[in-house]
């Protein structure tokens, strides 16, 4: 029989995690406030049969991480369900858009609600380094192809080459950097635990008197176990092609969907300029401090398509408009698979 006590503090739980989530909503309606009603009076000028493209781009999107999860677990030898994988995507997504973080909690996300379909915490967290690797490196012969497209087009300038190879810089280095952790495993434990100690001390500030967050020897066994399923993927380098690919379609519908509302608006803008504009919006607002990025990712974006040669006006339109539509199509289905995988048990299946 399940302890009382127990069950009174998972009510409470769901209870709680519930009220953030409308909590975080709210903050982040509130913060594009003006964005919404600017988005508002600019649907008379847009045309709507075009804005629609982004539906389908976005299932396409969410198909290629559906797939690209379903891979790497069987590379390890897991195999989970395609539309499990599928909810898990869109339910990340939310989690991502209103949790500002950097990703971590919707790794931390990934890793609880992996547990439902069997996945081991290593293998899940393995899996989100491995995406965000792979991710950097499909998106390197785009950003190249970009910087391409803007000299045939004499966009280039030195503050978009400063950008184009600061980006690209980054790229190389921060992948390097992964498979040097990885690689080693006396170097992830103490990377790792380095980490976990950080996070034992803020909850220590936070809430004085609670026990460590997170098990120091515990964690230690599964960053053990992430090295071993690290080394599978060593042994069986090619067959991380597939996952290459798809994080190469997730990155090419993420940049076709931003093309998109440009078309909407009737311009045919160099997509040299959406690429690399939407390289930069996204790594700045890995460090924003606000939900969704708000105000950075906006900021960033037009301030580069407009260092490209493209109208401010039109940048900033395109920029709130393609930030609405796409939070208006993903994060209500994310909501709801949310309160759902909330309501039955994060480590559960529903």
């Amino acid at each position: 029989m399940d302890d009382p006590l127990e069950l009174r503090q998972q009510s409470r739980l769901k209870i709680l995690l519930t009220i953030g989530a409308f909590i975080a909503l709210g903050i982040l309606a509130y913060g594009l406030r003006r964005q919404i009603a600017d988005a508002i009076r600019d649907l008379g000028r847009v045309n709507t049969l075009a804005l629609l493209l982004i539906i389908p781009l976005k299932i396409i999107n969410y198909d290629a991480y559906a797939r690209l999860y379903r891979n790497l677990f069987a590379i390890v030898g897991s195999k989970v369900n395609y539309w499990s994988m599928y909810r898990l995507s869109l339910e990340l997504n939310f989690v991502n858009y209103i949790l500002p973080s950097g990703g971590i909690s919707g790794i931390s996300y990934f890793t609880i609600r992996s547990r439902s379909f069997g996945i081991s915490t290593a293998k899940a967290t393995l899996a989100q380094i491995s995406k965000l690797l792979l991710l950097f490196v499909s998106f390197q012969p785009l950003l190249v192809l970009g910087v391409i497209f803007l000299a045939l087009r004499e966009h280039v300038n030195n503050l978009v080459l400063v950008t184009a190879s600061s980006l690209i810089t980054l790229l190389i280095v921060g992948t390097l950097l992964g498979i040097y952790v990885i690689e080693s495993r006396q170097r992830i434990n103490s990377f790792l635990s380095f980490f976990a100690k950080i996070l034992n001390r803020l909850v220590r500030i936070i809430r004085p008197g609670r026990e460590d967050a997170i098990n120091i020897e515990i964690a230690q066994a599964a960053f053990t176990e992430l090295h071993e399923n690290y080394q599978v993927y060593k042994k069986n380098w090619r067959a991380l092609k597939y996952p290459f690919l798809h994080t190469m379609v997730a990155n090419l519908t993420e940049i076709a969907a931003l093309y998109v509302v440009y078309i909407a608006f009737g311009d045919f803008v160099n997509i040299g300029a959406v690429i690399l504009a939407y390289a930069v919006a996204n790594f700045a607002g890995l460090i924003s401090v606000l939900p969704a990025g708000i105000g950075i990712y906006e900021g960033l974006m037009t301030g580069v398509l407009v260092a490209t040669g493209i109208p401010a006006g039109l940048s900033i339109s395109v920029t709130i408009m393609f930030r609405l539509v796409t939070m208006l199509i993903q994060l209500p289905p994310g909501y709801i698979l949310y309160q759902k995988a909330v309501q039955s048990g994060l480590s559960k299946k529903f």
